[in-house]
């Protein structure tokens, strides 16, 4: 009984190992196919060029067009214009005061 668990075990695991494999292996960076190790090289020069959290190569159009679309959607949900439109709001909810409940015993 023990062994046939074992072996089970087994079975299982050269069949997780094969399946897991073909994900592990664009993980190696050793590219067999000349298409794909240019796609990896794309791959590490977009991260290289996307660091700081901005667009990659934009031209003046695309800031262009990005600027009217900030505007457009500032104006929609009218903001003043000193209002950072990509900050999360800030939420500030004062302190209610409840006037307590006076019970008279009758």
């Amino acid at each position: 009984m023990l062994s046939q668990s074992i072996l089970t075990g087994v079975r299982v695991l050269r069949t997780e190992a094969r399946r897991n494999f073909g994900l592990a292996a664009p993980a190696l960076n050793k590219a067999s196919d000349p298409i794909q190790q240019l796609f990896l090289d794309k791959v590490r020069e977009y991260k290289q060029k996307s660091s700081g959290g901005k667009l990659v190569d934009p031209n003046p159009d695309i800031e262009r067009e990005i600027k009217t679309e900030l505007d457009r959607v500032a104006k929609q949900y009218g903001s003043d214009g000193k209002t950072d439109m990509l900050k999360f709001p800030e939420f500030k909810f004062p302190e209610v005061k409840v006037d307590p409940i006076t019970q008279s015993a009758n």
